[in-house]
């Protein structure tokens, strides 16, 4: 299994549409925050989400999170780079 990779050290903040998404737990995605298939051979699955009616979400930039696939503030303590 790798290491999840930081995509970014912000959420991936916006408004999205009810439906279903792929939210990238590996990092490497270039589709971020969604998965484009990048994890393959890593041994990191992508982490499927319903979302039930249009709303604005913080997706988790920093892959850290204790609440998958959302943002719980573990980028603000992540040591610098």
């Amino acid at each position: 299994m790798s290491d999840r990779v930081i995509a970014q050290r912000t959420p991936y903040v916006m408004e999205v549409e009810a439906g279903t998404y792929y939210w990238c737990a590996c990092g490497l995605s270039k589709s971020q925050p969604y998965c484009d298939g990048s994890h393959s051979g890593t041994g990191i699955e992508p982490v499927e989400v319903e979302i039930s009616e249009k709303k604005r979400l913080a997706w988790c930039g920093c892959k850290k999170t204790g609440n998958e696939p959302f943002c719980d503030g573990t980028h603000a303590k992540l040591p610098p780079e």
